[in-house]
């Protein structure tokens, strides 16, 4: 009887593990099955991130006007967060803070501005990057990889004694606070992004088109918030990882 009730189980874990929110275009390489719409739309905002650094680029003068202004901007923006951060030591982390803050920034308002639902797929349909969980978790994970290596390239094996101060009796939360980190980058920037366009989503279905503007336009404005949290707090884990300090 017990042997059944644990098959009865563990079929159920089963098939529940099977569940999967919505239809996805997959693609298969080799042995890997990936989400293909994922990568479509990811692929299209590196173009748009690449081209506009061809452009910021191109003709550079030495008093900025234009487009080059902006960009210095913006540079000047990724530059004020990493040293608030991270510190004086900041200096070689500006690319990796840029970059996460940069491709968040445009997936987000990637899926209020692009028309993706004019792309029909066979399976699925396309969103921004950012409301598939398979992109924040795997963008979690570069930070994770990212304070510990600033960590451990700092100070060297002293680092992991990190996990036992202030005594060795909170070496499991510790350990507990490095897992916690990626899951709620990752699930606050998903969450946000997914709830944001479903409620567009639901709006425009029950009233007319011109009544969700308002809820767009907040919706741009809480995506910039998001990718500003997203790239504050991993330069604050770079940060606090080469210091030491909680």
């Amino acid at each position: 009887m017990n042997v059944l009730v644990n098959t009865l189980t563990l079929k159920g874990l089963y098939d529940v593990s099977g569940v999967e929110v919505g239809q996805h275009f997959y693609w298969q390489i080799g042995s890997f099955q990936v989400h293909g719409q994922v990568l479509m739309t990811s692929w299209v905002v590196i173009a748009i991130l690449l081209g506009s650094a061809t452009i910021a680029v191109r003709n550079p003068q030495t008093i900025p006007s234009g487009s080059q202004n902006f960009f210095e901007y913006v540079l000047e923006f990724i530059r004020d967060i990493s040293k608030t951060q991270i510190g004086e030591e900041y200096g070689p982390w500006v690319p990796f803070i840029g970059t996460m803050f940069l491709f968040i920034f445009v997936s987000n308002w990637s899926g209020a501005l692009l028309p993706w639902k004019v792309i029909q797929l066979p399976h699925g349909e396309l969103a921004a990057p950012t409301n598939d969980i398979n992109t924040t978790v795997a963008l979690a994970l570069l930070t994770s990889v990212a304070y510990f290596y600033a960590g451990f390239t700092k100070k060297g094996l002293r680092y992991f004694g990190k996990y036992i101060q202030p005594t060795p009796i909170l070496l499991p939360i510790n350990i507990l606070e490095d897992f916690t980190k990626p899951l709620s980058l990752s699930f606050r920037l998903f969450g946000n992004i997914l709830a944001d366009e479903l409620v567009v989503v639901v709006l425009v279905s029950l009233v007319p088109p011109v009544v969700p503007i308002p809820v767009m336009f907040l919706g741009l404005f809480t995506s910039g918030i998001q990718a500003l949290i997203f790239a504050t707090l991993a330069a604050a884990y770079i940060g606090e990882s080469m210091e030491g300090h909680h």
